[in-house]
């Protein structure tokens, strides 16, 4: 059984990463609406996979014994300076939920939660990835800086990311 402390911790992480796919939605928006169709189909499936994650939690709250409690998402920001803003915004984001991911393992451990805890390290292990696929993005922006053939280069490539969830574990 889920103690109240996790199942509360938990929830508030699960609407963090609802926002995280709401931000990412509106990252989306705002790329294909500047031209930068490559780039919005790499904000679409990370999308996806911030969804994968908020469904992930859910799912170990309710094996747990616990219950999900959707709460409102704020609204996310819908305007960014450029194409390079809004990714370094997504590592900026990345970041923050890694620090998020780490204070609940810091939890599972306070509180004795095992379970908890071993769940919680598929998800340090993902923000690993999570901030290195978007920081490689932000560092080949930052290369190429006001090129426009680069830039036309850089999207092209982001635009053949595609999601395919994890194999069930």
């Amino acid at each position: 059984m889920l103690n109240q402390k996790m199942e509360k911790a938990i929830n508030d992480q699960i609407n963090v990463e609802l926002y995280s796919a709401y931000l990412y939605a509106s990252m989306e928006m705002f790329l294909e609406s500047i031209g930068m169709a490559g780039a919005a189909v790499w904000m679409r499936a990370q999308v996806l996979e911030e969804m994968y994650h908020a469904e992930k939690f859910m799912k170990y709250v309710n094996d747990r014994g616990g219950r999900v409690i959707l709460e409102a998402i704020e609204t996310p920001p819908a305007e960014w300076s450029s194409t390079q803003d809004v990714f370094e915004s997504a590592l900026t984001h990345e970041e923050e939920v890694t620090s998020l991911i780490n204070a609940l393992v810091t939890l599972a451990r306070g509180e004795n939660d095992h379970m908890s805890e071993n769940f919680l390290q598929w998800y340090v292990a993902e923000q690993v990835e999570e901030e290195t696929s978007v920081g490689e993005v932000v560092r080949k922006f930052k290369l190429i800086g006001k090129s426009g053939g680069g830039k036309f280069m850089i999207d092209k490539e982001l635009g053949t990311r595609v999601f395919t969830p994890p194999s069930a574990e």
